[in-house]
């Protein structure tokens, strides 16, 4: 809105030109969500503690059922700050940015059906599993095809002579220059990466703040990643895939750090609000729409890795279970095998997060390694 309203005004007061730069409104962007996040919690944990009747998960932890009564669906404190301060600060004429609205509202709505069911009226459980992944192959799929067919970036891969990247070619890192053209199986993948890392950010929200932190690793990762993608003479002397359009949504992952920063205010050991599957289910399937559009979908699950060690953990757990009838783990997801071995909750989720910036720092690297 500044961007659209403020910025014209820049013929008149010259100083209103730094509008125009994404790094100023990406900051923007941060300190809204931010600022949003600490000015509203307070209120939303008030009102949910008041109606909601929250019952931890089962299968978890002993230790977790002190934590019943704590309220969840904090995710609507991270949705609304992050379309706020984007409506703020981005360009609405940016087709990606307009595409990440919509994805984080679709998944939202789903994690909201799903909230508002189990603490309102189910005391515990939500939505049937099948139902909820049903729903999100449905708008992975519907993402899917838009990107497939009406992607609005034109993708450069080179120097001097770019060539044009198609929109479901995967770009290799660690080569020089190297993608490979899947076609048409570019839809099933996309749902795949889209459907899969939704359900990852759930599956690793278990305890205080790790989700919610991992998370912020990752989006600065690609807040780093989408304004190098965006800036021509960067992306060709990285060879990575440039596209003028994407740079925009480096100010969208701006407001979703800030909003991770304000939610981790509250979320942080001992919670005093949890993101339920509002926060989770949308900022996974948000993620992976940005690694889509950035043409970063293998390094992708370097800056995700802890991500995907949780949702490793799990598979491989039921798996052991079915053919050997033996379990790996003492408890699935990971967090809580170390949780039952021991050790505190506070430290599983410090070292976690230590894990987590190794791999956004190592993403970020991998850019330039030849």
């Amino acid at each position: 809105m500044f961007y659209h309203l403020i910025y014209p005004l820049r013929e008149y007061i010259s100083g209103l030109n730094i509008f125009r730069y994404i790094t100023f409104r990406t900051a923007l962007a941060i300190f809204f969500s931010f600022v949003i996040s600490l000015a509203f919690g307070p209120f939303l944990i008030r009102v949910l503690r008041n109606k909601t009747n929250t019952i931890t998960r089962k299968l978890t932890p002993e230790s977790h059922k002190k934590k019943s009564g704590t309220p969840s669906m904090g995710g609507i404190l991270i949705l609304a700050a992050i379309i706020i301060s984007t409506l703020l600060t981005g360009n609405l004429k940016n087709q990606n940015v307009l595409l990440c609205i919509i994805t984080l509202i679709g998944f939202g709505l789903l994690g909201f059906l799903d909230d508002y069911i189990k603490d309102f009226f189910s005391k515990g459980k939500g939505i049937s599993s099948r139902f909820k992944f049903f729903t999100q192959i449905v708008l992975a799929t519907i993402i899917a095809v838009y990107l497939f067919y009406f992607n609005p970036n034109e993708y450069l891969l080179g120097k001097n002579t770019p060539a044009v990247l198609a929109v479901t070619s995967i770009y290799i890192p660690f080569l020089n220059n190297v993608s490979v053209n899947i076609g048409l199986f570019y839809i099933p993948f996309a749902v795949f990466l889209i459907v899969g890392f939704s359900n990852a950010v759930n599956i690793t929200d278990g305890l205080d703040g790790l989700a919610i932190g991992l998370t912020l690793f990752t989006v600065l990762a690609f807040t780093t990643i989408a304004y190098l993608s965006g800036h021509r003479q960067i992306a060709e002397y990285l060879k990575i895939p440039f596209s003028p359009q994407v740079g925009e949504i480096t100010v969208f992952t701006g407001a979703i750090a800030g909003a991770c920063l304000g939610f981790l205010w509250f979320n942080s050991h001992p919670a005093q609000i949890f993101m339920g599957d509002t926060g989770s289910l949308s900022l996974g399937g948000i993620i992976a729409v940005i690694a889509l559009l950035l043409k970063n979908e293998i390094i992708f699950g370097v800056i995700g890795g802890v991500f995907v060690i949780e949702t490793a953990s799990v598979i491989l757990q039921v798996l052991s279970f079915r053919l050997r009838g033996k379990r790996i783990f003492k408890m699935a997801p990971i967090h809580h095998h170390f949780e039952i071995l021991g050790y505190p909750e506070n430290k599983i989720i410090l070292r976690m997060w230590i894990v987590g910036a190794v791999c956004a720092l190592t993403g970020i690297a991998s850019l330039k390694i030849w």
